[in-house]
């Protein structure tokens, strides 16, 4: 063998290890880290009454402020089509 190929092989041979090692060395560290603590999310809940509207239920949660935001927040938490509430429905209400 040539000095050449035996060169290539020291080089591939360190860089597949220095790959392995960097594959290795990701998980070790969040391992062995400071466990991240999940962000918990404050909930409330809210029982439909009959006549109200996501409109209605906003303007309650929040009577100073523009509803707008809220309804947006009730429907996405809730996952609701269109506004379509029933009474005796629970809504999930995320506090800020």
């Amino acid at each position: 063998m040539t000095r050449t190929r035996v060169r290539r092989r020291r080089l591939t041979l360190t860089v597949s290890l220095a790959l392995v090692a960097a594959a290795w060395a990701g998980p070790a560290v969040r391992a062995l880290g400071s466990p991240e603590r999940p962000t918990r999310i404050a909930r409330s809940s809210y029982v439909v009454r009959k006549g109200d509207t996501l409109w209605t239920i906003a303007r309650r949660l929040a009577p100073e402020s523009d509803p707008r935001p809220i309804v947006d927040v009730l429907s996405t938490a809730n996952g609701l089509d269109a506004g379509w509430i029933v009474p005796g429905q629970t809504l999930v209400v995320p506090l800020a």
